[in-house]
């Protein structure tokens, strides 16, 4: 999390506070609901840059690492709106694996579609058609990554396309 991000969730913590206390429960709860949706999407978003770190780690030293960066804040495209969060990219030689994740922070920025909280896509260099979009949805116990087809997209299937990234 920024230091932006985590200033703008203690003043949403604030408002909603001063809403309550003004007697502004419909305020205050909306406030309440917002700072606990980016608190599970700042998790989210972590939790797949992590697991991608923690696949790519054994290789990242050697005699043809692969080098990570990593870019915040970041913004692309979804359709007509703009998710904004972070990049994740994976190089190697001129092997070139992206993770992008976000959402639309401001209603300038557009709308989340299909219940997300947050949109990902991962794109290899070269290869259009083997990226992947998924988006961190509520589930029955803890938020789950979907693919576009609704599957559940999990640390198996972010191995699938660090392998492909490998060329294995």
């Amino acid at each position: 999390m920024t230091e932006l991000d985590h200033i703008w969730s203690q003043m949403l913590i604030e408002a909603g506070s001063r809403a309550g206390d003004d007697g502004r429960r419909d305020v205050a709860d909306y406030l309440r609901l917002k700072a606990t949706n980016n608190a599970i999407r700042s998790a989210g978003v972590g939790w797949l840059f992590d697991t991608v770190i923690e696949i790519v780690g054994p290789l990242m030293v050697g005699n043809n690492p692969v080098g990570v960066e990593r870019e915040e804040p970041h913004s692309f495209a979804r359709g007509s709106s703009t998710m904004v969060g972070a990049l994740l990219r994976l190089r190697q030689g001129v092997r070139c694996l992206t993770v992008e994740a976000g959402w639309a922070r401001t209603p300038a920025d557009g709308i989340m579609q299909r219940g997300a909280l947050v949109y990902a896509r991962i794109s290899h260099f070269g290869m259009p058609k083997a990226g992947a979009e998924i988006r961190l949805v509520h589930a029955a116990s803890l938020p789950q990554w979907h693919g576009e087809n609704g599957a559940v997209f999990d640390s198996g299937s972010l191995q699938r396309h660090f392998q492909l990234f490998l060329g294995l």
